[in-house]
């Protein structure tokens, strides 16, 4: 206990116009937050203002990040801010870390009225990279729009926030940690906790850790790659697949978290994650998984390298999920998947009977699904998978699911996605990203595009590419009616559908701090198994896809920035 009660300042402040916060929360530039003065204070008084004073006086709040630059000086402001808004408890991982599973997971366990989590997820991080405030609610997912638009309204009009500025805590140190504050009755009380041990936990009940153990480390083990890419995943992978499930230690590359992350972006991929890319190559391994900065992506290849895409991730899981003791107990409510994902999941659940949701781009939507006992399984094509055991993607629960299936197939990741092909069909899938696009340029093409689209006369219409013929069956803007309260998303993407079931979607947005980003999705089905290469595949509806749009032309761009 300090010696003498703290004093609580209100502080007077001015508004900025940018600080809406994102699917993903408020991302910007380090620099934004350091330079521009009470940047961040603003935001984090927002959120507390957003939150009825009865909701919050006394009650827990849960702190994590991925570690990135600028996470520690951000922790030491909010620390001051939630004891002066009347939070009673704030729960912190160690070091400031937690992975945003495993916020979740807390915010769950310890009934929390929500959780600030400090990450960018994938983007670059360092002096010069990106940073992030992201805030879940008290299921544990991202915070809805109406909450979003909330905090978005107060800081346009913010003229003060509280803070107490004398008060210090030692993030180092697990346990409790109390302070006196002037005009408080109660204690303000900070609990430093070790940021593995209630996911690791979760994940106990979740999987069968006997049979990982005989897969990763009995007599016939296969032998894995995981790259935590010096993001927060690291530890995560070193205590439960080190060592609680055998896996031997040099298993685990850059597990030492970093603030820029080694200098390369967090984003597992097949231009990013190299490492864990050329380590595979040669056969060593049967089995590679890379993860994300904040630990809630993952990108998993087989033996040589063998590409696993998200959206046939997710569709494997869900024709194996029994394979995972949690649904043997539980059963399944419905699978999801956003729409930009690929058709592959909608197969499996029209051959299992199972009820399919097709939701926007962002995880809260699968949460008030889940939330209302409706979706057990769901994944996006922007490498997240998770199910229902929290409100979040989760790249370490998506690999436990690939072993677990393994474990009880005992076949190959590639023997298993072939097999799965030959049942179902194959849907070649890709996604180019034009990134930091000038956004009057973005927005204004978006706008005649669908224009053009929406007219009468585009349905029907046939594009010829080389011997292929593709006519169109429908187009639109796709907009969403939520089936548990109704609410409608518009504006979620520009969709082209083809008689033959091949789609081409366009969005703009992204989760980036600067610029716009504008993606297009090609999604194209084949019921007869060819091993075609993805890109070879899809060049037709490529070729398509940036005539309709003129894409090139619009923005100033000759290529994408990234292929995945």
């Amino acid at each position: 206990m300090e010696n003498g009660p703290l004093q609580v300042l209100t502080v007077p402040t001015a508004p900025y116009p940018d600080q809406r916060p994102g699917t993903s929360g408020l991302r910007k530039k380090v620099y934004v937050f350091q330079s521009k003065r009470n940047y961040l204070h603003n935001f984090i008084q927002s959120i507390f203002s957003s939150i009825d004073l009865p909701d919050r006086q006394g009650a827990t709040l849960v702190v994590g990040g991925d570690g990135r630059f600028f996470s520690r000086p951000a922790i030491g402001v909010i620390v001051q801010m939630a004891a002066a808004n009347g939070i009673g408890h704030l729960i912190i991982g160690q070091h400031g870390m937690m992975s945003t599973p495993a916020v979740s997971c807390v915010i769950r366990k310890y009934k929390a009225i929500g959780g600030i989590i400090l990450t960018a997820s994938h983007s670059p991080g360092g002096p010069n990279g990106d940073f992030g405030i992201k805030f879940n609610t008290a299921n544990g997912g991202p915070a809805k729009e109406e909450v979003t638009s909330k905090i978005y309204q107060i800081s346009r009009t913010i003229e003060e926030f509280a803070i107490c500025p004398g008060l210090r805590v030692d993030l180092q140190t697990l346990g409790k940690q109390a302070f006196d504050l002037e005009n408080k009755f109660k204690p303000f009380t900070v609990e430093i906790v070790d940021p593995v041990e209630s996911y690791a936990n979760l994940l106990r009940n979740i999987f069968d850790f006997a049979a990982l153990k005989e897969l990763l480390s009995g007599e016939n083990h296969v032998s894995i790659r995981l790259d935590a890419m010096h993001g927060v995943l690291g530890p995560y992978v070193k205590r439960i697949l080190c060592e609680e499930l055998g896996c031997p230690a040099n298993s685990a590359i850059n597990c030492v978290p970093l603030e820029d992350f080694g200098g390369q972006p967090p984003d597992p991929n097949l231009v990013y994650a190299t490492d864990l890319v050329d380590s595979m190559r040669d056969g060593q391994y049967d089995f590679g998984a890379a993860f994300d900065g904040d630990g809630d992506r993952n990108m998993i290849l087989g033996k040589h390298g063998f590409f696993l895409t998200p959206s046939d991730s997710v569709a494997v899981i869900a024709d194996n999920i029994f394979c995972i003791p949690y649904f043997q107990h539980k059963g399944v409510r419905g699978f999801g998947r956003s729409m930009p994902t690929s058709t592959a999941l909608d197969r499996v659940a029209k051959a299992t009977k199972i009820e399919l949701h097709e939701t926007p781009t962002g995880w809260r939507f699968f949460g008030n699904l889940m939330d209302a006992g409706m979706l057990s399984l769901c994944g996006e094509e922007g490498f997240g998978t998770g199910g229902d055991h929290i409100r979040e993607k989760d790249g370490l629960w998506a690999v436990l699911a690939w072993l677990s299936i393994i474990a009880t197939r005992r076949q190959s990741l590639e023997d298993i996605l072939k097999e799965h092909w030959l049942k179902y069909g194959r849907n070649y899938f890709t996604r180019y990203d034009y990134e930091n696009v000038d956004i009057d340029a973005a927005c204004d093409m978006m706008e005649d595009l669908e224009i053009l689209i929406s007219d009468k006369s585009f349905v029907k219409q046939r594009f010829a590419v080389e011997d292929k013929i593709y006519q169109v069956e429908k187009a639109d803007n796709f907009q969403y009616t939520d089936p548990v309260d109704s609410t409608i998303t518009r504006n979620q993407g520009l969709r082209i559908i083809f008689s033959d079931g091949s789609r081409i979607i366009y969005r703009l947005g992204g989760t980036g701090a600067e610029g716009a980003t504008v993606r297009i999705y090609i999604d194209s089905y084949e019921r007869k198994l060819i091993f075609e290469d993805t890109q070879v595949q899809l060049a037709p509806l490529a070729t398509i896809a940036l005539k309709i749009s003129q894409l090139h032309h619009r923005t100033g761009r000759n290529g994408p920035s990234l292929i995945t």
